[in-house]
Order: C-alpha cells, then structure tokens, then sequence
C-alpha cells in the first residue's frame, strides 16, 4: 500500500472516530437537561466525571491524529482506535485519571495545613548533620581522637613562642589532627602577622579548624590589648552597671566583626557567671549581681557575637561568680545549693542555650549540690551529661577549663584527667598539661574498649555541625 493510500486509509478511521466521539458529546447533552433535577453533589460528581472523561477524550483524539499523519503509523493509529472502543479499558483509565486528581487535591490540601518553616528548618537540620557525618566518618580512630583536643599552636609544633605557620605547623597537623587551637597574647604581634598564621593554619589543617581567643572586652581581650588597632570594648562589669542590653549586643558585634576579620572562629565569651560582687574571683569580668539583667545582657552578647559568624561560648558552668578563688591556683568550691543555682547561676546560662551559643566551657569548680563526690565539673558526669545536657538541654559543644590549671593538675595526671573528661561527657578537652599524654590515654581508652567510638562519634558530630553551620549559609 503507497504512502498516500496509508495516509488516506488513516484519516477515514480518523473521521470515524470523531463522529463516535461527536455522538458521546450529543449524549452529555442530554445528560445536561436531566442533571438540574438532581442534587449538588450528584450534579458535582457528574461533572467531575466528564471534566475526566473529556481529558480523556482530548488525549485520545491527538494520538489519533498524530497516528494518523505520520507515514507509517497507520497500525499505531489502528491500535489507538481499537482502545476507544474498549469501554472496559476507558473507564479503567477514567478510574485512574479520577484517583490521580483526588491524590493531587489531598496533597495540595496537606501543603496548605503544614507549615512550610517547619518542613524548611527539619530538612536543613538533616543536611547539616549528613554534612557534619561525612568529615568524620572516614577519619581514623587516631584523627577522630585528636580531633577532640584544643591546644596552643605551641604544644603541638614544640617551639617555645609561634607566631607564624610554616612547615613546623604543617608537619604537626598532619601528625595530630586536632580539632582546635587557641591563641594568647604572645601569638599576635600586628594585625598582618596574625592574619597570615591563622590562614595559613586554616589551609594547612586536613579537616576544619576551630580557631579559638579569648576576647570578653576590658582586660581579657587579647586582640583588643596587643598592637592590632580594633574597636575597644568595655568589660561586662562597665557595660553591665549601664543596665542597657543593647549594649552588650554592640559590644558583641563590634568583638565579632573584627575577630571575624582577623581569621578567628571562636571567641570564649561572653561570661555567664552572676557576680556575688566585690569578692568574686571574676571582677569586673562578669555583667552584675543581678541574674535576670545579666540574663539578658549574656543572651544579647551572644547574638551580637554570633550574627558575625563566630562561635561564641558561655563560660564558666555551673557558675562560679560566688566563688573567691582562683582554679589557676588550686581547688575551688562553690557552697551554693542546687535551689540556689537554679535561681541564679543557670538563669543566664539558659537564655544563652537559648540564643544558640554554639559552646559552654565547664569549670574545675566542685560543686557538691550537683555532684557530692566533689569531683572538677570539668570531669564531672552528673555536672555536664546529667545537669548541662540534661537539665539545661543544652545540645551544642560541651568543652572543659583549660586542663593545665591547678585545681586539675594537683590532683590527676594528664592522662586521668582527659579519659574522666570524656567519660562525663564533655567534648573537647582545653590545654591539657601534658598534650601527647592526654592524647595517648584517650586513645587506648578507645583501641581497649574502655570508651567507645561511637562515644566519640557523639562529639564529633556536635563539632562538625558548629564547624559546618556556616557552608549551608
């Protein structure tokens, strides 16, 4: 048969089609004239039915056509026709069709009815830890160990003074991947020096680095007291007797925004303590005696810190604004009860969590109202897992005191010290005494079965989503 006598064979069965289809449209007509004597939703679900029925119709008729004109297709076009006879296999696509359109409603209607911020935080929250497991979840046990510890750049490298990072450096991160290292005033001699250490420090760690310096304002400003020019800030004491919270939240984005320009990550502030008053060890270290403006005062540092990219940290838990004596110089104790503290002490505390404060640093304080076997918060399970995570609910980065303090070395080794630390459930371990020591502990720890990687996994993660927060921004 030649391709005109196909084409023309094609359009009559074409035509005839039409004429079938033309004859179903007369029938609704007549459909029409009864439907007025029938209820609404009778009427509704008729009309439903031929909305379906017409899309049916319409797709039908272009596979007819197009079967039709194209050389060749004359069997396709066959086959088309035969399907709009079978009435069983349109009302099974009718039924389909009619499925399909009430799923789609069902699903429009859930959109409505749930709110779209919800379904967007859970969903970035998934990421962020699917993002936070995979830097991690390749790494050894001996990176993922090291990747626990902040240290000074000097306790790795050897030297005596580091104030550049060169090959010494690079060698050292590649040896032990730690997670942190923090910087003191003998680090930073001008603003293009410490910019160049810290860069070159970023660039030549294997995995992401938390770059740490204490910047409170007033005395503890280690960037703000040496020969970088920067914003003075005034100490909490000074900002606090003002009794304006806005205050503290400019003092926190005047320390964040330059911190964040120098290269540091991390800033150990603001001070949560609630002062006792001229006693306290903390000085004018602290916003005031008074726990609900200091409250607001820590809650706004906060924010101001943190809206700069840089992890702020609550510091020192349980509180140790009562106390008049120095952790750098032996054993402290805090006397208070635990009806005390919730009253006073935790209050600040809890409107940082609330912020988001990305750490809280734990003290060597004893505080027997939380713990009566008088052992360091810092290494104290009933103190950070039972009371910080679990009464506090504080879900971020738990790090201890800085570990070469007294009130830690007088009483534990290293080694100790760092395995008891973990064991209670802190995250990091700050300066300890002796770093290979304390590294080498944990590590057994873990290789004999006495902590066990997924105990590490936990603190990990809660790292890495800090360190990754920002690459989802």
């Amino acid at each position: 048969m030649g391709k005109q006598h196909k084409k023309k064979y094609a359009e009559e069965n074409a035509a005839e089609e039409m004429e079938e289809l033309t004859q179903e449209a007369e029938e609704e007509d007549e459909e029409d004239e009864d439907e007025e004597e029938l209820d609404f939703d009778e009427r509704r679900a008729i009309r439903r039915r031929r909305r379906i029925r017409n899309q049916v119709i319409v797709y039908l008729v272009i596979l007819v056509v197009l079967a039709g004109v194209t050389a060749g297709g004359v069997a396709a076009g066959r086959k088309v026709a035969l399907r709009i006879q079978d009435k069983k296999q349109e009302k099974a696509l009718e039924k389909e069709l009619e499925e399909a359109a009430e799923q789609e409603s069902e699903k429009e209607e859930l959109v409505i009815d749930t709110p779209e911020p919800v379904e967007e935080e859970v969903e970035e929250e998934d990421i962020l830890g699917e993002l936070a497991v995979s830097y991690f979840s390749e790494m050894s046990i001996e990176n993922k160990v090291a990747g626990l510890f902040m240290v000074t750049p000097e306790a790795i490298t050897g030297v005596r003074t580091a104030t550049q990072a060169g090959d010494g450096t690079q060698e050292a991160l590649n040896t032990y991947a730690v997670g942190g290292l923090i910087y003191f005033d003998k680090n930073i001699l001008d603003k293009e020096q410490i910019m160049k250490m810290l860069s070159n420090t970023a660039t030549m760690s294997n995995y992401p680095i938390f770059l740490a310096v204490d910047e409170e304002g007033g005395d503890i400003s280690r960037v703000a007291n040496s020969k970088v020019e920067v914003e003075k800030v005034d100490s909490m004491a000074t900002i606090g007797s003002q009794g304006d919270t806005a205050k503290a939240r400019e003092a926190g984005t005047a320390i964040g925004a330059y911190l964040k320009e120098i290269g540091f990550n991390v800033d150990f502030a603001p001070v949560a303590d609630v002062s006792s008053g001229e006693d306290s060890i903390l000085r004018d270290r602290a916003f005031g005696t008074d726990p609900q403006l200091v409250k607001e005062m820590v809650s706004n540092a906060v924010g101001g810190i943190e809206d700069n990219g840089i992890s702020a940290c609550l510091k020192h838990f349980p509180g140790v604004g009562s106390t008049t004596e120095d952790t750098h110089d032996g054993r402290v104790e805090i006397t208070k009860s635990l009806e005390e503290m919730r009253a006073s002490d935790f209050v600040p505390f809890q409107a940082g969590i609330e912020a988001g404060v990305d750490f809280v640093m734990v003290s060597h304080a004893t505080a027997p109202a939380l713990d009566d076997n008088n052992v360091p918060s810092s290494l104290s399970r009933k103190v950070i897992t039972d009371t910080l995570r679990g009464e506090l609910g504080f879900q971020g980065v738990i790090i201890t005191d800085a570990l070469d303090m007294t009130a830690i070395t007088d009483y534990y080794t290293p080694e100790e010290a760092a395995v008891m630390a973990i064991e209670a459930g802190a995250d990091m371990l700050l300066m300890p005494e002796d770093f290979e020591k304390a590294y080498g502990a944990v590590l057994a720890a873990v290789q004999e079965g006495k902590i066990t990687e997924e105990r590490i996994d936990e603190s990990l993660e809660r790292i890495y989503r800090v360190k990754c927060a920002g690459k989802l921004e």
